[in-house]
């Protein structure tokens, strides 16, 4: 795997970069700052060495305020099939939006701290370098309980089910991970798509349904509080 990471950490930076080449993926670029992102992707894609994944904080440098995200977001439009990784203590959910809504790339939104977890990291970035969608279990729950329209309509178990479905774990993932059968699983997936208006044959259902807990928040906020 082909990474980019951008950090104004240079521990974290750099500690990132130490985790994922120990398992043998191959950091082609390094960021400090949101211009030095963009510059290194442009410049990895204007080589033909289009990175499968490009990690990056919401916060960097010059402006220390959604630089990184918006750097990342500016990326996603010149590079619609951008994998990208958000990794921060921030919680923006209308930018985190833009990305996801994109279709065809794989998008994440994790908490720094989830890092740490080094084995959900690695499988979450795997998922999203594939094309799929992740987003932290803490934010998804923190959006959920904010969260008016559709998603009110979704029963208690329905609900358990989209914030997994929003982790990137698969129907059979699921039901090992509540302990229900593939049948159960498969009908309580069929609901949530029902009660948030996404018919059979809807594009990227599961995507879909994973946006709708980043739609209608404008803020900003840590995540620790």
């Amino acid at each position: 795997m082909r990474i980019v990471i951008a950090d104004d950490s240079a521990l974290l930076r750099e500690g990132l970069a130490g985790l994922v080449q120990r398992q043998g993926h191959d950091v082609v670029a390094l960021a400090s700052d949101a211009p030095g992102l963009v510059d290194e992707v442009q410049r990895l894609m204007e080589g033909g060495q289009m990175p499968d994944v490009v990690i990056t904080d919401v916060r960097m440098p010059p402006g220390m305020a959604t630089d990184g995200l918006d750097a990342a977001v500016r990326l996603r439009d010149q590079y619609p099939h951008l994998a990208i990784m958000i990794l921060s203590q921030y919680v923006a959910p209308v930018h985190a939006a833009r990305l996801l809504a994109q279709p065809g790339a794989g998008f994440g939104y994790l908490l720094k701290d989830r890092v740490s977890r080094v084995a959900d990291f690695l499988r979450s970035l795997t998922v999203v370098a594939a094309g799929g969608v992740v987003i932290d279990p803490e934010i998804a729950a923190r959006l959920a309980a904010t969260r008016t329209g559709p998603l009110n309509a979704l029963t208690d178990r329905e609900r358990e089910v989209l914030a997994l479905m929003a982790e990137g774990l698969s129907n059979s993932q699921i039901s090992a991970t509540l302990s229900l059968s593939a049948g159960a699983v498969a009908k309580y997936v069929a609901a949530v798509f029902l009660k948030l208006g996404l018919p059979a044959g809807e594009d990227n259902r599961r995507v879909r349904a994973v946006l709708t807990y980043l739609t209608d928040q404008d803020t900003i906020f840590p995540a620790g509080t």
